[in-house]
């Protein structure tokens, strides 16, 4: 159980592997993140393995297709042995430090590494979908390299909660990857979540993923998308203090 009492983990299903790769689905820039994972999730028909509640998240109830749900859930297959972390809500930044400590006290012990995903600002049009990788240990840089994802070059900072747990995955010693994609900064971006899927998730986790609804239902998704996307402009725009030069989220 986490320190922070306040932010939970509660499993709703057993797993039999703990050879699982963890991506992460929370929402930021682009809404990339969320965008991608939702998409694999669906196509690999996980199933949800537990939720993580918390008093400091947002006091709203989400739903899907007239049900109620918690906001922010674990889903898990054991083929692939894929887990991803989704949330309908953004995540504040009063609630990044436990929500961090939740999946790195309680959930990191059923998957063996993770995946994380960063939206940068894409500066043209051309730029929208470029993916570039970071790595916490020696193994997942080759492994980057391999699946052709081209290494960050550079200084840079990671930030927001997407940073702040892969800054306690590299100090809890659990390997983890960063993939950081070019996407639109000012609207949820279908494309740019195709691209990190196609270009670097599957090559790097080994698996297949139609996504060619995220372009044919590109709209649709923004429409579905934005209400959240606007609560993250909010969080950000609290969050001016933080130098902007290298920083994703």
């Amino acid at each position: 159980m986490t320190q922070n009492s306040s932010t939970r983990f509660e499993k709703t299903t057993e797993l039999t592997t703990d050879s699982l790769t963890l991506i992460e689905g929370l929402p930021g820039l682009g809404l990339v993140a969320s965008i991608a994972v939702d998409q694999i999730t669906k196509q690999l028909e996980l199933d949800q393995h537990g939720t993580i509640v918390s008093d400091d998240f947002p006091p709203v109830a989400a739903f899907d297709e007239g049900r109620v749900r918690d906001a922010v859930r674990v889903y898990a297959g054991e083929d692939p042995a894929v887990m991803t972390l989704q949330s309908d809500v953004p995540i504040p930044p009063t609630a990044v430090e436990s929500l961090s400590d939740c999946v790195l006290n309680d959930v990191a012990d059923e998957f063996e590494q993770a995946v994380f995903l960063a939206g940068a600002p894409a500066e043209s049009e051309e730029e929208v979908g470029e993916v570039v990788g970071v790595a916490t240990t020696d193994q997942l840089e080759a492994d980057l390299t391999d699946a052709g994802i081209t290494l960050a070059e550079g200084a840079g900072v990671i930030g927001g909660v997407t940073g702040a747990l892969l800054a306690d995955c590299y100090h809890d010693d659990v390997p983890a990857a960063a993939l950081i994609v070019r996407s639109n900064p000012y609207m949820p971006d279908p494309r740019a979540a195709r691209a990190v899927i196609e270009d670097a998730l599957e090559p790097l986790v080994e698996f297949d993923i139609d996504t060619q609804e995220l372009l044919e239902q590109a709209e649709e998704i923004q429409q579905q998308k934005q209400q959240i996307a606007e609560q993250l402009q909010q969080y950000q725009q609290q969050q001016q203090e933080q130098p902007r030069t290298g920083m994703y989220q």
